[in-house]
């Protein structure tokens, strides 16, 4: 259960806490006054996307923290899968920042986690219906869904992907080795060239950067011997003055007979006695190198020539010697498999009609489980409509049969009669917006009975429903927090007067600019705001009455 929200510098909101109960939530508020943030500040919480643009005017950064109680054991699983460590009373504290720059910084229980964690572990704490809800009620592509959400199918839907996709696998494979005659022969020519080319170039890993290497030396070898050559002079000296070598020789000579007279320089001249053996030594290494640089004039063109074969075969195969031998591997067993596609045609047939036989078994189990629940399905949603004051609509579902693609072999759409005597036809084609919001509570509240989500969120799900229609929607939502919490954002006084905790969102502004305070109403306040609902912004003592007479009748039907 949610229990508290904090929200700061989220859109208007400068500043809000929210504590919530049990039962039946209801916030108000004139259109505007900001309903709508804190549904978006709880869809951050569960890790729906959000945008910078949600960060308050003159702000760097808007958190939200949301503070759960006695969570469910399926919540518990969720942090057991994603090592989170679990709180002993069972409380679970939610935190996302939401940088100007776009960062997230979220954290569950203190520890860091990532948007998606909040993502996965949100399934399992809210389910928030929205707007958005009603228009994929008129797709007819998702209504399958719904079935599987119905029948819990999640174990024969995996079972169905991993026999589809070894299907397409299959299918996959037989075609690849599936050629005419002309094709085999062209692609037996095209691979033999790309093998003969690689081969006949003795490609060597590592040859790249030792010939790129060898090319600089050989480029600047008037430079390099230049430079060695000045290096060797100033260590070995000449006629005209003494090197590095003979220098430090000296040094050494003279510190030697210094220690003769004072022991603590004899570590000193050792030192200086051993670095004039290693100049020495390396004097004889650069003549070496020296001696060693003279090239064939033409060893350059021999190396741009075999850089030249190498950037050739990179255009074609691969950038570096690796990619190139990788190619080479896949040619000659591509070349394997025509060379033999005949009999991996035979064997890869035979592999496709055992997958076949494998996607129609859990393809015909997954279809016999939708039409099983399917049945249970309308007569489960037919009756919450019934007690919507919808008794008259014919609630179908219908489940054809289609060619095997990612979510089945059924073809599942609903269809709807709203008065008795008329064949059903789609919802788009005859749901008003009013008759949209109350199939899909109805539908709500059946999948709802499957779950153990125990926060369940209706943003104006009142949306083109009013009088006797609205009241009964009230007593639907009042029946279901009786169970788990429900949040609901409504504009209609008939649902707000069931309410257990009624918050009034209100907004105001101060210095040019503005602020949005949230409220929990005590009885007054809650007739006051029935009433204002009914009457608009000053509402008269009939209007106080009819509000107080509102709520005492949602009392007794409660």
């Amino acid at each position: 259960m949610l229990s508290d929200l904090k929200i700061n510098n989220i859109a208007i909101i400068k500043e809000a806490a929210i504590s919530f109960d049990g039962g039946l939530n209801v916030l108000t508020g004139e259109t505007g006054a900001g309903k709508s943030i804190i549904i978006d500040a709880i869809n951050a919480i569960i890790g729906e996307r959000t945008s910078r643009e949600l960060i308050r005017t003159d702000s760097d950064s808007a958190e939200v923290s949301a503070l759960f109680q006695n969570i469910s054991d399926s919540v518990s699983y969720v942090l057991d899968d994603l090592q989170i460590e679990k709180e002993s009373d069972r409380s679970l504290l939610i935190t996302r920042k939401i940088l100007s720059d776009g960062r997230n910084i979220c954290r569950i229980n203190g520890s860091s986690a990532t948007v998606s964690m909040l993502k996965k572990i949100g399934q399992s704490l809210i389910n928030v219906h929205g707007q958005l809800d009603n228009h994929n009620l008129l797709n007819e592509e998702i209504h399958y869904t719904y079935i599987d959400s119905f029948a819990e199918n999640g174990l024969i839907r995996e079972k169905y992907s991993k026999a589809y996709n070894a299907y397409l696998e299959a299918e996959n494979k037989l075609r690849d080795v599936t050629v005419d005659e002309s094709e085999k022969a062209r692609k037996t020519d095209l691979l033999e060239y790309q093998i003969n080319e690689i081969e006949s170039a003795k490609v060597r890993t590592g040859e790249i950067a030792e010939l790129e290497n060898r090319r600089r030396v050989l480029s600047n070898l008037e430079n390099l011997t230049e430079l060695i050559s000045s290096s060797v002079e100033a260590i070995n000296g000449d006629d005209g003055f003494k090197g590095a070598s003979q220098l430090i020789s000296f040094v050494a000579d003279n510190l030697n007979k210094a220690a003769q007279f004072d022991e603590s320089l004899s570590e000193l001249a050792s030192s200086l006695t051993d670095i004039s053996y290693t100049v020495a030594d390396c004097a004889s290494e650069l003549n070496s190198f020296l001696y060693g640089i003279d090239a064939d004039p033409n060893e350059l063109d021999s190396v741009e020539e075999r850089l030249d074969t190498y950037y050739r075969l990179g255009k074609k195969y691969g950038k570096t010697e690796e990619e190139i031998l990788e190619f080479l591997e896949r040619a000659k067993n591509e070349l394997n498999a025509v060379a033999f596609s005949d009999e991996l045609r035979l064997k890869y047939e035979k592999e496709l009609e055992a997958a076949k036989a494998e996607l129609a078994a859990a393809g015909a189990e997954l279809t016999e489980n939708r039409r099983l629940y399917s049945r249970e399905f309308i007569s489960a949603v037919s009756e919450e409509l019934r007690f919507l004051d919808m008794s008259s609509i014919t609630f179908e579902v219908v489940c054809n049969k289609k060619e095997y693609d990612a979510t089945g072999g059924d073809e599942i759409y609903f269809l709807i009669s709203a008065n008795k005597g008329e064949a059903p036809k789609p919802l788009s084609k005859i749901a008003s917006g009013g008759e949209l919001s109350r199939i899909m509570l109805a539908i709500k509240n059946v999948l709802a009975a499957k779950d153990d989500i125990e926060t369940l969120i209706f943003d104006e799900v009142d949306t083109g429903v009013s009088g006797r229609a609205a009241q009964k929607i009230g007593i639907k939502l009042k029946e279901v927090s009786k169970n788990r919490q429900v949040l609901c954002v409504t504009h209609l006084a008939q649902i707000a007067a069931y309410a257990d905790s009624h918050f009034l969102i209100s907004k105001s502004e101060i210095s040019d600019k503005t602020y949005t305070k949230v409220e929990l109403l005590d009885m007054n306040g809650r007739v006051n705001e029935l009433a204002r609902i009914m009457g608009g912004m000053e509402p008269g003592s009939k209007s106080i009455d009819a509000a107080a007479e509102l709520i005492e009748t949602a009392q007794k039907n409660s």
